[in-house]
């Protein structure tokens, strides 16, 4: 038998001391440690996200960043938001200028003033988002799924459970910090969302598309290191659209290359079909799968019964639709052990993570939903973490235990509940959408 030749092992990578590579375990932690980042800032500070809110998590950022810049004018400070996102009031809620209108605000009131560029990924935010991820802080990146606001940082009494990793490194930082400037701020269809004579969508359109299309050949620049013993190896990589999506293909080997044991984490069960194909050859292979999935009630788009009902509350069920037919499916996996499925809840807070451990030796941080949206329609980028002399291998443990925590397992697909017992308003939507053919749809931009 051929041994299948291993397709990371002619990555480009840049060397990482392990020491300098960090693991946050809240969302409390990481908002501590983005504020004191910031504000021991003394060269560049680039945040990447898909919306810096206008809330009090939000405005607390940007006062920080404001109040950085005036100590130090030198100091180059850039905010990359999503176009769309930072334009509009949150689904469900009045119609508003969106977030756009505090960046002007706070550039009205500091002397040094802040760009906050608006990255348009697609002529409609639904066809397509920034969802790159990644703080530069002088030499340091803070790397997580998480965006900005009073959830994501646990400001109040509820948070959104995500993904933080800190890592000290002026290669991976420079690189990621050069994608924005040259991939993204240079481009015509990028503008600052807090200038007075920002253009509209429409006038942008044809910047747009090329955009797009430039953006779908990008990818990470660096000088290749040789990894030592001593040293970890990470490779960032950057990935848009269908085609030669380098990121795409990356987490499909990813997972072909699993010989003992894979964890998978999503918030939302909607696996493109090159992935699950994958998860089921890895499960003939006798390779042990644990997939971390967020319960229906602890998903973003969950709505109580006891509140009005919206159609973007019906998200959850179809996501847990599609796990009970899976789990179904793989029943005998199931009971055999070689598949665990594990319901993430806590209180009523929710669940953001994503990211790919593989026996031990590779690790992949993103913000990547792992669902056919994030595999067509987003711009969507990577850390990938190659361990092969496990000097991270007790800090992802704690990480995967840390997960763990407030999980149970689902012993049998019945555990999850099937159409009859949703709601009635739910059960409504999910026969209409049934009825018309529309889940198949609905599948590719969810």
């Amino acid at each position: 038998m051929i041994a299948r030749r291993n397709p990371f092992d002619q990555l480009p990578t840049i060397a990482q001391d392990p020491t300098k590579f960090a693991i946050l375990f809240s969302a409390k932690e990481f908002r501590t440690h983005l504020i004191e980042s910031i504000r021991q800032a003394s060269k560049r500070i680039y945040l990447v996200a898909l919306y810096l809110e206008d809330d009090e998590a939000g405005r607390e950022i940007l006062t920080e960043l404001f109040e950085a810049k005036q100590r130090n004018p030198g100091l180059d400070i850039n905010i990359c938001v999503d176009w769309h996102r930072a334009q509009r009031g949150l689904i469900g809620k009045a119609t508003s200028e969106g977030n756009a209108a505090a960046y002007k605000k706070f550039n009205q009131e500091y002397k040094h003033t802040i760009p906050t560029y608006g990255i348009p990924v697609r002529g409609r935010e639904v066809f397509g988002v920034l969802h790159l991820k990644g703080f530069v802080i002088d030499d340091t990146v803070i790397y997580s799924g998480a965006s900005l606001n009073n959830v994501y940082l646990h400001y109040k009494e509820r948070y959104r459970f995500d993904r933080y990793h800190s890592i000290e490194n002026a290669t991976l930082a420079d690189s990621m910090v050069k994608f924005v400037q040259e991939e993204m701020l240079a481009h015509p269809a990028v503008n600052d969302l807090s200038a007075q004579d920002k253009p509209a969508t429409k006038e942008i359109k044809t910047d747009i598309r090329q955009f797009r299309a430039s953006l779908a050949q990008a990818s990470y620049k660096f000088e290749p290191d040789v990894v030592a013993q001593d040293k970890v190896a990470i490779t960032p990589i950057v990935g848009l659209g269908k085609r030669r999506n380098r990121l795409n293909q990356y987490i499909v080997q990813l997972i072909a290359q699993a010989k003992d044991e894979v964890f998978i984490c999503t918030p939302y069960f909607n696996f493109p079909r090159s992935i699950a194909k994958e998860v089921k050859k890895a499960l003939k292979r006798g390779v042990k799968v644990h997939i971390i999935i967020g319960d229906k009630t602890a998903n973003d788009f969950y709505i109580s019964p006891e509140e009005e009902f919206k159609t973007i509350g019906g998200l959850p069920y179809l996501y847990e639709i599609n796990l009970r037919r899976f789990a179904k499916a793989n029943e005998a996996n199931i009971a055999s052990r070689k598949l665990s499925i594990h319901l993430w809840k806590h209180e009523d807070n929710s669940f953001h993570l994503k990211g790919i451990w593989v026996d031990k030796r590779y690790m992949l941080l993103t913000g990547n939903n792992l669902n056919p949206r994030a595999w067509k329609l987003d711009l969507e980028n990577a850390l990938l973490v190659k361990d092969d002399y496990h000097l991270l291998t007790e800090q992802f443990e704690k990480e995967i235990q840390n997960i763990l925590q407030h999980t149970h397992l689902v012993c049998t697909y019945r555990q999850l509940e099937k159409l009859e017992d949703y709601p009635e308003a739910v059960q409504r939507l999910v026969r209409k959408i049934t009825r018309v053919k529309a889940d198949r749809v609905l599948k590719q931009i969810l």
